[in-house]
């Protein structure tokens, strides 16, 4: 039957030469391998019906829980007499203050906790002057978490135990074919058979006790280009991995280092860390997540990234923060040699529910937002772009209108900056207050605002943003396709105010042609001129098109090869993701498919403006109408451009 599997990955629907073939081989008669293969396409399609089933039972799980929350809600504001709506004790307050009111009872709840976990801990210090230079020195090295027994009830050996287990768990999920991993036929992607998941690795009390989680699971595979050191090291140090995936980390931390490793590439490498995860939209809340962070050399040529979440570092924590927990993840590299790396990617989560936008409900709780293929997709497109910054060989078509190497390096910075802080800004992220308001057309749009005293990067003074997210009835790659391109910017970019808009300089960062970083030039009249860069990022699973106004003699500066880290932009921007309805809940994973993915966009877009050059100046109405008709005006123009007014 090895034959018979083989053919039916390949292709589940054989014709009759392909069965005449296969019963050649195998001594059967034809129809016993029709048979053979009607049989297989029944038993994969009731395993897909049954994780359908079981995300649709947690949806409706959720709605209920959704209804019934809102139902309380209403019970509670109404007059028991009357049924009126009664005035709540905070109603004069603004949206900020009670957003500090709520961080400020968070920190002072951690406050109280860490000093009751030190209150048991500091018995155990000892001073110099009372111990002898021995156990001096032994206290001096041990590690931090040593000390954390009071607060986590973990200690180092413990960690180190759980690592190593969920180091094998990975190899096995990374590498098993079925049962315990089902191809889709529909969709050509990996599906978990959670009974086949529960049998293997013997979990007990799946789902028991945490009756309010659901699960995620996927796989993906890719090569790319990054030598194996480089890409260790993206992993293991936090800075690096929050710039590899800034679409995806909002924060992230190193809590502490367990085991620091050994050698340049530091295996064993354990550290207890941090990470919340976004979506680029307000509109979907995103995940806190603490874990176990292990890097592992298997062999000679193949290493793990392994995290995993502990329950007792999580039973410790504000429990508002802790939405999600990381089972045994991450990804097997192998060093292909030549600069690249194979990459066998694993996400699997068990993640608390919540209210999730109708608008985003597919693309999350399908695990598209948060799965494996955004990961891989993301990683593999930062690579190609660190490979085009550090190239010395670039085709004069890859990079015109720069005449140094260094000009072109300096222009690639700026525009990874500006992409990178336009991330930043979108996100649900608890660094943002978003306060809710309705556009003249029905649009709804969140507005937050930020003051910068002192970070060179972007202009002093208060700093308004506002984000509206749509869905519309165009494809991903028209939508993309109409955005970036130059010769159509003046149909929807209201600063342009019908213009002309020239083609500056165009850097490829990546092999898809629509991985691009150009700077152009907008005449709006004799005398005057507006300067934009633009930075357009493209994957099977998201594309971004960002740009800021720059002032001439910085861009011409950047041009000539000088530093920009100074150089002051304010990004606004697209993110532009499919759908996902076409796959009821699961979608096409490669790019071959795509054809069979015609679905309609989520549509974010963000603008950012400069409301008041003084820091210490209160935002006005004027800023928020003015920011308010940029976005209107833009998805109007937007909208009549691509023929869907009425999506």
């Amino acid at each position: 039957m090895y034959y018979c599997c083989r053919l039916f990955k390949e292709s589940p629907h054989p014709d009759e030469k392909q069965r005449q073939q296969l019963s050649n081989q195998l001594g059967l008669a034809p129809r016993q391998v029709k048979f053979w293969f009607q049989n297989r396409r029944t038993q994969i399609k009731a395993i897909q019906e049954r994780h359908e089933n079981s995300l649709l039972k947690t949806e409706l799980d959720r709605l209920r829980e959704e209804n019934k929350a809102m139902r309380e809600t209403i019970n509670k504001s109404c007059c028991p007499n009357c049924g009126m709506v009664t005035a709540t004790i905070d109603a004069s307050m603004s949206t900020e203050e009670k957003q500090l009111l709520i961080e400020n009872a968070k920190l002072k709840a951690e406050v109280e906790k860490l000093r009751t976990a030190l209150g048991k801990f500091s018995p155990r210090t000892t001073s110099p002057t009372t111990s002898s230079a021995g156990h001096h020195d032994e206290e001096e090295n041990r590690s931090s978490l040593d000390f954390y027994n009071g607060i986590f009830g973990l200690d180092k050996s413990r960690i180190m135990d759980i690592a190593n287990r969920a180091t094998e768990e990975l190899i096995k999920m990374a590498n098993m074919g079925e049962p315990l991993w089902v191809r889709s036929v529909e969709t050509g992607r990996d599906i978990l058979n959670y009974d086949e998941y529960v049998k293997e690795f013997e979990v007990e009390n799946s789902g028991s006790e945490r009756p309010k989680t659901f699960i995620e699971a996927s796989r993906e595979t890719e090569v790319v280009f990054m030598d194996l050191p480089r890409l260790l090291q993206s992993f293991l140090d936090v800075n690096q991995w929050k710039e590899m995936f800034p679409c995806l980390i909002s924060k992230a931390a190193t809590v502490d280092v367990i085991c620091n490793g050994e050698g340049s590439n530091r295996n064993g490498a354990v550290q207890l860390m941090f990470a919340e995860l976004q979506m680029l939209t307000p509109m979907v809340p995103t995940r806190e997540v603490y874990f176990v962070r292990c890097g592992k050399q298997l062999s000679d040529e193949q290493w793990a990234i392994v995290d995993v979440s502990i329950d007792k570092v999580e039973d410790n924590i504000d429990a508002s923060l802790v939405k999600c927990r990381k089972r045994p993840s991450g990804c097997i590299i192998e060093d292909k040699s030549n600069g690249h790396c194979k990459v066998i990617w694993v996400e699997h989560l068990e993640c608390q529910k919540s209210t999730i936008h109708t608008m985003y409900r597919t693309i999350v709780n399908s695990g598209l937002a948060f799965g494996a293929r955004h990961w891989i997709e993301t990683l593999q497109l930062q690579c190609e772009r660190l490979v085009f910054y550090m190239a010395t060989n670039v085709p004069m078509k890859d990079s015109t209108g720069v005449a140094t190497l260094a000009g072109r390096k300096s222009i690639l910075k700026l525009a990874q900056r500006m992409t990178w802080s336009f991330c930043h800004a979108v996100g649900a992220s608890s660094f943002h207050t978003w306060t809710k308001v309705t556009s003249k057309t029905g649009e709804d749009i969140r507005i937050s605002s930020r003051k910068n005293l002192n970070e060179p990067g972007e202009p002093l003074g208060v700093i308004l943003c506002a984000v509206s997210s749509v869905w519309l009835p165009v494809s991903p790659n028209v939508l993309f396709d109409f955005l970036r391109d130059e010769a159509r910017r003046n149909e929807w970019d209201i600063m342009s105010s019908g213009g002309s808009v020239q083609s500056i300089a165009n850097l490829a960062k990546g092999k898809d042609r629509g991985n691009v970083v150009n700077i152009q030039k907008i005449i709006q009249s004799k005398d005057n001129s507006v300067w934009i860069l633009q930075d357009s990022c493209t994957s099977a699973y998201e594309s971004m098109v960002v740009y800021a106004p720059v002032e001439f003699a910085g861009i011409q500066s950047v041009l000539t090869g000088c530093d920009s880290s100074n150089l002051a932009i304010l990004p606004s921007g697209f993110s532009i993701l499919p759908d996902g309805i076409e796959g009821r809940p699961l979608v096409i994973t490669s790019r071959q498919e795509e054809k069979y993915t015609e679905g309609g966009s989520l549509f974010t877009m963000a603008f950012q403006i400069l409301a008041n050059p003084s820091p210490t100046t209160k935002l006005t109405m004027e800023s928020v109408e003015s920011v308010n008709n940029l976005v209107s005006c833009t998805l109007r123009n937007i909208r009549t451009s691509l023929q869907c007014e009425d999506g």
